[in-house]
């Protein structure tokens, strides 16, 4: 990936550099505010010993100025638990930054907004997998890392859409909990060959997989008429979709994978043309990586919680230390076995 604004001596400079990059994707006027804010967050982290770490669902702007690191969960989860920076700036979601202060509880962490939540994490609570785990006496339960501390500490292990699959198998049962994405969940039976039943349901006796209902609100849009009207109208269009995705449209997809591997996908292809079935913010961070491949701007769903982190936000939570991440000791305790395995499992 280029990752050069964030060098930049000047806001003279900053401005330059993100219209070079950017400049097919946003308008100037726009950039010209946005290169003082970037070159600001870039002095101030410095000064106050910050790394910055940005997910791939930010905004292009954001995306490609300040952050010191930028992926997908996982890689960024990894990130922060090595990290020596005074503070960590999380420009994600809350449950990101919560995963952040869990792996670091001495350094200060931040995320620039009031709430930046997430409705898939918001669809299950650490008394449902409680419930769930009474039901299923020593199952071991599998948790999306897209959930906050207290579902991580009533998880045995905790997985990302890159690695789920692989850490399912890795546990050699024949019957798992995987929480909470139902769909996810859905994919990652059909790819380990299990059984899919719901709470309540009598287990078979053999490679069940007892899932939930959460969805995430952008995913779950997505349907297989959207690739049928894309393939229609441009035959040639590779079509890649997230695992979050309902498993019709995997299905009906060239390609799923995490927000990295997608973006690996794309570089990495010789295709001209590609259909990004995420957070459409990511589509623009490709193209922008990618200027002799089109990105169809086909999408049009946006993530709200994820639209909360803007430039202008985190200048603010970096300048005051505001929106500080805090998780109660003996909670963050447990949460992080979950995460420590998940990493373990993952090397």
């Amino acid at each position: 990936m280029v990752q050069t604004i964030s060098e930049a001596t000047s806001v003279a400079d900053t401005l330059e550099r993100m219209k070079q990059l950017l400049g097919r994707l946003i308008p100037e006027a726009e950039l010209v505010l946005k290169a003082e804010v970037a070159y600001e967050i870039n002095r101030l982290k410095k000064e106050k010993k910050a790394v910055i770490l940005g997910h791939n669902y930010m905004e292009p702007a954001l995306f490609y100025s300040v952050p010191d690191h930028v992926g997908d969960s996982l890689g960024l989860a990894r990130i922060a638990q090595k990290s020596e920076a005074d503070r960590i700036v999380f420009c994600g979601v809350r449950f990101m930054a919560e995963t952040a202060k869990i792996l670091n509880p001495e350094r200060m962490v931040l995320l620039p907004a009031e709430v930046a939540g997430c409705s898939l994490a918001a669809s299950i609570t650490a008394e449902d997998v409680r419930k769930l785990k009474e039901q299923y006496p020593g199952v071991p339960v599998v948790t999306y890392i897209n959930t906050y501390a207290d579902v991580k500490a009533e998880t045995d292990v905790c997985c990302t859409s890159s690695n789920a699959s692989d850490i399912v198998r890795k546990l050699d049962s024949d019957t798992v909990i995987c929480l909470p994405d139902e769909f996810l969940a859905r994919n990652i039976a059909k790819e380990t060959g299990k059984n899919v039943i719901y709470p309540g349901s009598e287990r078979t006796g053999k490679d069940d997989m007892i899932i939930w209902d959460g969805r995430c609100e952008v995913h779950e849009q997505f349907t297989v008429q959207d690739i049928e009207n894309a393939r229609r109208q441009f035959p040639d269009t590779v079509v890649i979709a997230h695992p979050e995705c309902p498993p019709e449209v995997v299905e009906a997809a060239d390609y799923s994978g995490s927000t990295t591997a997608m973006t690996s996908y794309v570089k990495n292809s010789e295709a001209k043309r590609f259909l990004v079935l995420t957070e459409c913010a990511m589509g623009d961070n490709i193209a922008a990586e990618n200027p002799d491949k089109e990105m169809l701007r086909l999408c049009s769903i946006r993530c709200p919680h994820m639209n909360e982190i803007t430039l202008e936000d985190t200048l603010k939570s970096l300048r005051e230390d505001v929106y500080q991440i805090e998780v109660e000791e003996a909670l963050r305790l447990k949460a992080k076995k979950s995460l420590d395995r998940m990493l373990e499992m993952s090397t």
